[in-house]
């Protein structure tokens, strides 16, 4: 742990090239850092804005450890970093968040085990390493289900559906031979995430829960604040801060979940990402300190900045060809509009976003 906070010049190091560490090393300048940012391809977006760049693989050590020897502090804008990746940096300079943070993110099984280790509610799931395994697990998790592999994938990715038994061969040669899970469905009336920022000393800051909306497995849009009971948005805050705790982590964390309504209203974690999210990116226009300044000042050992919401925000991601509005976007009134900078306009691809404010309620 530091003795003392980074000054203003120093150089905060980013694992990952992509659109969150573009808007990190944008909130590091605005404190006065500088930014070099270590990435696998040539053309990452967040290259455009940061004082220095490096391409190459995450698993050489090498590298990673040149890249460390430049900078003064190291963190992660995506939590499927190699360990190996995260040893070498850390070998050189401190990284944040921790790297048994990432080691737990990265493998859903040892997420849901984590989460369940800590008294908090999840779907009901069991491990799966064999057909044999599948068909045994679904009458505990109930039907329908989710197959989904244990490490990487993200946006929809990596997970299949299953309906009925019949449906479990398929499902599971779907995935090809890798360790899986499968977890129950359940029913749900919104589904939730909640930012937490945990300083080096292990003080904390909450942002307001808000209200997400998936499509095809891809984030459309957040709704700030989440229409939950003001109750259960302190006890939101209270899991994410329980499980930042544990971790002992130090930046951002997000915590999704499961909102059940009924006579007794219940919270269910999905998942955590132990980096800034996007869930989190309304937090830019309508929060006094955003996410990733939060980040920033958390891993530089700076004290925390304010998370109240001085408005209410809708933001929305532009997928794909939804770049081509961006002229009538910029036109539209009380919306910030912030594009990534990539080149190739992809379907499924998140090339930027908007962000609605309205008076706050």
């Amino acid at each position: 742990m530091p003795d003392r906070p980074l000054p203003p010049g120093s150089t905060i190091g980013i694992l990952g090239g992509g659109q969150l560490g573009r808007m990190l090393a944008m909130s590091a300048a605005r404190l006065g850092f500088k930014t070099h940012i270590y990435a696998d391809e040539a053309d990452a977006p967040a290259f455009d804005v940061a004082a220095a760049t490096s391409v190459g693989s995450y698993a050489d050590g090498e590298a990673i450890a040149r890249f460390a020897r430049s900078v003064d502090v190291v963190t992660c804008e995506f939590e499927n970093v190699p360990a190996a990746a995260l040893e070498a940096a850390q070998r050189v300079v401190p990284v944040f968040p921790p790297a048994n943070a990432f080691a737990v993110a990265q493998d859903r099984l040892a997420e849901k085990d984590f989460v369940t280790g800590l008294g908090i509610p999840v779907a009901p799931y069991a491990a799966v390493n064999s057909l044999d395994d599948l068909l045994s697990a679904l009458p505990r998790v109930s039907l329908p289900a989710l197959l989904k592999t244990r490490r990487l994938g993200y946006d929809g990715k990596g997970q299949v559906p299953i309906r009925s038994e019949k449906d479990a061969k398929a499902a599971l040669a779907s995935l090809g031979k890798v360790p899986a899970l499968v977890e129950g469905i359940v029913p749900f009336e919104r589904e939730i995430s909640v930012l937490v920022v945990r300083g080096q000393r292990g003080e904390t800051q909450f942002y307001d829960p808000v209200e997400n909306v998936h499509q095809g497995g891809i984030l459309a849009t957040s709704r700030a604040p989440a229409r939950i009971a003001p109750a259960l948005a302190v006890e939101a805050k209270t899991i994410a801060g329980k499980i930042a705790g544990a971790l002992s982590h130090v930046g951002v964390l997000c915590v999704e979940m499961f909102a059940r309504g009924g006579e007794r209203p219940e919270l269910l974690v999905n998942e955590f990402a132990p980096r800034v999210h996007n869930s989190g990116h309304w937090t830019i226009d309508a929060c006094i300190t955003s996410q990733f300044e939060n980040h920033v000042r958390a891993i530089a050992g700076w004290p925390l900045g304010e998370t109240a919401r001085h408005s209410d925000a809708v933001m929305t991601n532009l997928i794909g060809a939804d770049i081509e509005k961006w002229r009538e976007l910029a036109a539209e009134p009380h919306t910030a509009v912030h594009l990534y900078g990539k080149i190739e306009a992809r379907q499924g691809r998140k090339m930027g976003h908007v962000t609605r404010l309205y008076p706050k309620s």
